[in-house]
């Protein structure tokens, strides 16, 4: 039992009409909520290619409030319980395309574990994923078992 000491969420944002959102985007990992907003800056923009650390080298607001380690989180954890995007919609852009969407627990030590939508493994038209209230707010990810490349 590894104790989960960073969490990286590496999303993509599709480049085209409508694609931003202004909505609170929420990653769901080892039974708990954290919310995706990085410090001094707009995400989730149209094309944005974006990284999300929680725990050490956090670069997320109200890191402390969104830290794997407090309560602390173990890979038991992340095994036992649904790893998922969730958007609560609001603004004027309520709606998220997405590209791409990896999370992975310790990343860059042997114990890291890497979660996807084997939908969004290549970029084209047809491999994006839209949430909004009219088409679904949750977006779920499975175990990396192929050793899939981010695009």
């Amino acid at each position: 039992m590894a104790a989960i000491t960073q969490i990286l969420a590496h999303l993509k944002t599709a480049d085209t009409k409508n694609a931003s959102t202004d909505s609170s985007v929420y990653l769901g990992i080892g039974g708990r909520e954290f919310l995706l907003d990085l410090k001094d800056r707009d995400e989730m923009e149209q094309g944005a290619d974006e990284k999300y650390y929680f725990g050490e080298g956090s670069n997320v607001e109200q890191k402390e409030y969104n830290d794997p380690s407090k309560p602390p989180l173990t890979d038991d954890d992340v095994r036992y319980f649904p790893v998922y995007l969730r958007l609560e919609p609001s603004g004027s852009d309520p709606g998220w395309c997405v590209e791409w969407a990896s999370v992975t627990v310790n990343p860059d030590t042997p114990d890291a574990h890497r979660y996807i939508h084997p939908s969004l493994h290549k970029v084209s038209d047809t491999n994006r994923i839209w949430l909004e209230s009219d088409a679904g707010k949750t977006l779920y990810l499975r175990p990396d078992t192929e050793g899939s490349t981010e695009n």
